[in-house]
């Protein structure tokens, strides 16, 4: 599970686009995110934490105050969640996120870089039955036997624990999410997650031919220049 981890993390900076791109894309989200559970990060865990990634993504201060101030202003654009999913370059899977005022646009703009790039989008369901919805939590640490008993005691659910040098990173289902990260704040004061998120894992990996190479960095390409997206996961192997 950690090397697909890993290898999520390694197509993410492969395929980010710029600054502004990412900035962006943590503003639309954190202004959902408090208009939908409340703008007090204390109060708002999720937000708290998606507050603390894109601060170790060195978004700025002013656009995290600006999506917050916008949700609480009670106006604003109404962004709903969209998943779409498909097969790309020698068939492998791709499940793609976003968040979008306009569901009709966004359809459109997804399926044609999909046929863009000689891809297929597919029905829903049609690759997530594939993937591990799992909460991700990494960090320093020097024993993964104190973190699971601080995870057990506290009754949660865990997939796995890993550690390797130094590093200990913890897989447990989506739903476990908020149970995990304050059974892990509560045991070890100021941790500093390395990860902390909610993402998709492939169960398997499927090799990219040197020759599918191009169009599948086209597909992430397209992909990640529209607006609405906001995260891309695959099990391509490159």
């Amino acid at each position: 599970m950690g090397r697909a981890y890993q290898n999520r993390k390694e197509s993410i900076a492969k395929t980010a686009n710029a600054k502004s791109k990412v900035y962006s894309r943590y503003g639309r989200e954190i202004y959902v995110c408090a208009k939908q559970g409340g703008a007090d990060p204390d109060a708002n865990l999720s937000l708290r934490s998606l507050i603390d990634r894109a601060k170790k993504d060195q978004v700025p201060a002013h656009v995290i105050e600006k999506a917050i101030d916008k949700a609480q202003g009670g106006a604003g654009e109404d962004f709903s969640p969209a998943r779409y999913e498909g097969y790309g370059p020698s068939n492998c899977m791709v499940i793609v996120e976003c968040l979008t005022d306009n569901p009709n646009r966004t359809f459109g703009d997804v399926r044609n870089a999909f046929t863009k790039s000689k891809s297929k989008i597919g029905e829903q369901g049609s690759v997530m039955h594939s993937f591990e919805h799992c909460a991700i939590f990494a960090f320093k640490h020097d024993s993964e036997d104190d973190v699971l008993e601080a995870l057990m005691e506290a009754d949660v659910d865990v997939t796995d624990v890993e550690f390797e040098d130094g590093q200990v990173t913890v897989f447990a289902p989506n739903t476990e999410y908020a149970a995990a990260r304050q059974a892990l704040t509560s045991a070890f004061e100021n941790i500093d997650f390395d990860a902390d998120e909610i993402q998709f894992l492939p169960h398997v990996t499927t090799p990219i031919s040197e020759e599918d190479q191009p169009m599948f960095e086209r597909l992430m390409d397209m992909l990640n220049d529209l607006d609405d997206v906001q995260n891309i996961y695959h099990n391509a192997e490159q």
